[in-house]
């Protein structure tokens, strides 16, 4: 497409009828990427584009009959398997093939945007990033022949060089909800790797400078926090007031600082009974670390909830509050304050990405009073600490790159400091049906104590076509850590992966795609060399005519020896029995007001046939109108004889404990979308867990128990969390938000000897006492440019 510039904009009405459309010749000539692929779209499409100095704008002209475009409201960033109609642009800004800018318009005006880059995996129907998000316009209005979307995406929200004439890689795309057909404009072959680098162009963009990119995001956060204790409950004011701030370095780099970060109004993390000795890894949902943090996340060394986590002493004051009947906490506060975050980040005109962050944990302190003498005790439980990130990210021809990330901690005092390093390389053949990928990732721990340690990964295989196929080596020296930013389940591990699948994605006589594939895992550790198991796994997925899909899996484990249950300077395993298993998923067509889901897994344990092992999921949503929709899921997993760590015996020999467990998880949420810009979010999940220790031993040097002891005990554990918000953009940027939660008070237990069952666990759980707050929070949204004028 050949870009055409103006002198003045359009203005954003969604008419089309400004001078600035005439003339200019449309992008038409769609293509379905879904279901039927390489065939022409069943709906005429024109797309125009103009730009001036401060914007490019985009006008789609979605021909339709009106009568059936699909206009559910949704929240944004929420387009995917909904009832609605939607348009996209992509723009590949640097042309590198490999990273981009998405900015999507739904049938309703409710606005996506999201970052584009090759380390981002993505679900069907999404293409990168949906958690940063820009500020621009769009308006959507239905004619009697279809709809119109008019786009204005202003050089503030976008990165380029600053050539004197430039060439954009260009995409549009189109989905017809009524037939699930996805179609573009430049043709997305499914079956070529990758998406960015299928993209058209867009030629001839002349003298567009970059502006001064300057914008202010002040925010004020209040509420109030009701805590149950042993004693009653401790109630807090909560206030906050701070600032994000944009500064466009030059051209391409942008400086985000966040000055005082308030993180209160994220939704609560899905908490779980870990029986594992590995961490368990939760999701962040806080904007500063989400949003344009591709560039931080490409090597995998990056884990944003280390920064602002809660106090490495915070269950130490609780323990000891719980033991001394004298003492209770005045505070202990469960999150570090952040005194500020910045993060650099952007691309230069020779494809060089660079990306750094620095944050800074204030120390942190908890206040205990003696009851008897009134005194006060003043407890450090977190120390100052600085948070440091580098990233050297070089695009090279078509798709291939290569990264170096440096991740730094320092802790004041005498606290432990910690660096790591990594390298990345990810290379493409010329014609994009092989890759040869690889990482070496060095760590080293300073203090006392100090050690390093190394993590690297060979992987070559083919990408493109209908079969595909790879081998993988991982291999995890005895001390390598990178936890102090990073997340690692266990070092001192070599992980052997072979896979091969088969992929057809044109549709076939009862199918509208299918995948078939194989793949076999070994791995022992990398010292003293043991094996510790084997894995074989198959799956098949159907894609059907009527969009139901159905997947099924099957696994056979002959072995597993686990060096890591007893504790990892344990030269010593525990035998996990032989097993296969058989799993069964799916879903309902997603296009119908009712939507179903599920997930059956079953296993067979052959030399044990009274071990049981199966997992039941469902889910159910259901739109009541165009407007409300509900969401109701459920997970129930048991298993007989399961092996757990039972800690040390006084001699301090590792012990393994035997249990029977239940877990079940239940989520019920909802929106109630008021206007495009309004919406009332509700999220509650109860979750219970049931082990029922059976009995304790000891394991020989074949893995297997000796010295069984029968135990009777039982670990009931709740938990319950729900989340409101009423959320209203009321500008582009700018947001009020009333936010609600409630839980269940960490002191609070339901007595797993009476209620051992889920229903009775769940009442009990309501009637005990709960934790709440309220908060509200304004964000109001200044651009310099704007401000100047």
């Amino acid at each position: 497409m050949q870009a055409t510039k103006i002198n003045q904009g359009p203005v954003i009405d969604g008419l089309l009828n400004d001078a600035a459309w005439q003339g200019v010749i449309p992008a038409t000539g769609f293509i379905q990427n879904f279901p039927n692929v390489g065939k022409p779209a069943s709906q005429h499409t024109e797309v125009r584009i103009v730009y001036d100095d401060e914007a490019i704008y985009v006008g789609a002209y979605l021909y339709d009959d009106s009568a059936m475009i699909r206009r559910q409201i949704t929240a944004r960033d929420e387009e995917q398997q909904k009832d609605l109609d939607y348009f996209s642009v992509f723009f590949d800004t640097y042309k590198d093939q490999q990273n981009g800018f998405q900015f999507l318009v739904t049938s309703s005006n409710v606005q996506t945007d999201a970052r584009l880059a090759p380390n981002i995996t993505t679900g069907f129907g999404e293409y990168g990033d949906k958690t940063w998000d820009a500020v621009w316009e769009s308006k959507v209005t239905i004619r009697s022949d279809g709809w119109v979307v008019e786009m204005k995406i202003p050089y503030l929200s976008l990165r380029f060089s600053k050539s004197e004439v430039q060439s954009w890689g260009l995409q549009f795309l189109r989905s017809v909800r009524r037939n699930n057909e996805t179609t573009f404009w430049n043709f997305v072959d499914p079956q070529v790797n990758g998406f960015v680098n299928q993209f058209g162009v867009l030629h001839d963009l002349r003298e567009i400078k970059p502006p001064l990119r300057l914008s202010f995001s002040p925010y004020l956060s209040t509420g109030i926090r009701n805590t149950p204790e042993r004693d009653g409950y401790r109630s807090e004011w909560l206030k906050s007031g701070g600032m994000d701030v944009k500064y466009g370095i030059n051209e391409s780099f942008t400086l985000d600082a966040t000055l005082i970060p308030d993180f209160g109004q994220v939704i609560s993390d899905n908490v779980i009974n870990n029986l594992t000795p590995y961490e368990v890894r939760f999701d962040d949902y806080r904007p500063f670390f989400t949003e344009g943090t591709e560039i931080f996340n490409k090597s995998g060394l990056f884990y944003s909830r280390r920064i602002g986590a809660a106090p490495t002493g915070y269950h130490d004051v609780n323990d000891l509050v719980a033991g001394n009947q004298d003492l209770e906490v005045v505070k202990n506060p469960g999150r570090t304050q952040l005194y500020n975050a910045i993060k650099v980040s952007g691309r230069t005109k020779n494809k060089l990405g660079i990306g750094m962050l620095n944050a800074i944990g204030a120390p942190m302190y908890a206040v205990v009073r003696h009851k008897t003498s009134g005194s006060e005790t003043e407890i450090k439980t977190e120390s100052l600490t600085n948070y440091n990130i580098l990233v050297l990210d070089q695009a090279l021809q078509g798709r291939s790159y290569v990264t170096f990330t440096n991740t730094n901690v320092l802790r004041d005092g005498h606290g432990r400091d910690a660096n790591v390093s990594g390298l990345d390389l990810s290379l493409y053949d010329k014609n994009n049906n092989y890759n040869f990928r690889g990482y070496a990732h060095y760590s080293k721990i300073f203090g006392p104590g100090s050690y390093d340690g190394f993590n690297t990964m060979l992987r070559a295989g083919k990408v493109s076509g209908h079969i595909r196929y790879f081998a993988q080596n991982i291999i995890r020296s005895v001390n390598y850590d990178p936890t102090d930013l990073g997340y690692l389940q266990t070092p001192n591990q070599v992980i052997n992966t072979g896979s091969v699948s088969y992929n057809q994605f044109n549709p076939t006589k009862h199918f509208l795609n299918q995948t078939y594939s194989l793949s076999v895992t070994q791995s022992s550790l990398f010292k003293p060399g043991n094996f510790t198991d084997l894995t074989i796994e198959a799956s098949a997925f159907w894609y059907f005519k009527n969009f139901w899909d159905v997947t099924l899996r099957a696994s056979y484990l002959p072995d597993q020896h686990d060096y890591f249950i007893l504790g990892r300077e344990v030269d010593q395993y525990a035998r996990r029995p032989q097993y296969g298993a058989l799993g069964l998923g799916g879903s309902t067509d997603s296009r119908k007001r009712l939507f179903f889901s599920y997930d059956v897994l079953v296993a067979d344990f052959f030399k044990n046939p009274e071990k049981k092992y199966y997992v039941i999921e469902g889910g159910l949503r259901y739109r009541f109108s165009n407007k409300l929709t509900m969401e109701l899921s459920h997970r129930y997993e048991t298993e007989t004889d399961y092996i757990i760590s039972a800690g040390r015996d006084g001699m301090n020999r590792p012990r393994i404990a035997f249990v029977d467990l239940k877990d079940v998880s239940s989520v019920l949420s909802g929106i109630y979308n008021f206007t495009p810009r309004i919406n009332l979010t509700l999220r509650m999940r109860h979750y219970w867990s049931n082990v029922d220790i059976k009995r304790v031993a000891y394991v020989d040097g074949a893995g297997l128990p000796v010295n069984q002891v029968a135990y009777t005990g039982i670990d009931n554990v709740n938990y319950f969390n729900a989340d409101a918000f009423l959320t209203w953009d009321f500008q582009y940027g700018s947001r009020l938000i009333l936010g609600y939660k409630n839980w269940l008070g960490t002191d609070e237990i339901v007595d797993g000897m009476r209620y051992k069952r889920y229903i009775p666990n769940l009442g009990q759980a309501l009637s005990l006492r709960h934790g709440n707050e309220l908060t509200v929070r304004f964000i109001y949204f200044l651009d310099y440019n704007k401000l100047r004028k």
